[in-house]
């Protein structure tokens, strides 16, 4: 598992070192469980010194919300080396995993942290700006776009569904638990694209013993 590395404040930079910070204390203590003031210690800063940018901990948490999604936007990138829209819809599936076991502090904040997104538009402007980059790249797996997009949204729920099993079921998950995830929801996103029933699929087995 990636964290932040320890923020430290310069100058003119007070945003990054916040947003670091905050990020360190998710990964060790979840989106809901530390104050802005930890924050600001951690930074290394006075605890009045966030208010200049944030007014508490959500407007905090909504960066780093909209922080996870631009970075997310590798996930797509990948996707994008693809020839066709199966392949890259697998390819998606799969580094949507992978990127949720690397980013874990990231997913959490934009997955768990239950930000009321609709006084936060910007994060509703980044998820929706990858949804419709996505779906251009894969628009031909149907001859429609509403058949697409259904498409679309059913391996969005695969590569969600096995992210969070991944990261729930494991604090530190082994780059052999990661692989086999990432196959995992390849291999699910394949019965979709190809009209097969994933969900009568053999059932998702990872090695929980080690």
């Amino acid at each position: 598992m990636k964290t932040a590395a320890k923020a430290t404040y310069h100058h003119g930079d007070l945003k990054a070192a916040l947003e670091d910070a905050a990020l360190e204390l998710v990964a060790e203590k979840g989106p809901q469980s530390f104050t802005l003031a930890e924050a600001s210690r951690r930074a290394g800063v006075s605890v009045a010194a966030p208010y200049k940018h944030y007014a508490d901990r959500e407007s905090l948490l909504a960066a780093l919300a909209v922080r996870g999604y631009h970075e997310g936007r590798r996930v797509i990138s990948a996707a994008r080396l693809e020839i066709g829209a199966a392949a890259r819809l697998e390819r998606f599936a799969s580094e949507y995993v992978r990127f949720a076991a690397e980013e874990r502090a990231l997913f959490n904040v934009v997955h768990h942290a239950g930000l009321d997104r609709s006084k936060y538009p910007a994060i509703v402007a980044a998820g929706e700006k990858g949804y419709l980059e996505l779906l251009e790249l894969t628009r031909d797996v149907r001859e429609t776009e509403a058949e697409a997009a259904s498409v679309l949204n059913s391996v969005m729920v695969i590569a969600q569904g096995v992210a969070v099993f991944l990261v729930d079921s494991f604090r530190d998950p082994s780059s052999e638990q990661i692989a086999q995830s990432m196959l995992e929801a390849k291999r699910l996103t394949r019965l979709v694209v190809t009209h097969q029933d994933w969900g009568s699929a053999a059932p998702f087995l990872v090695d929980t013993t080690s």
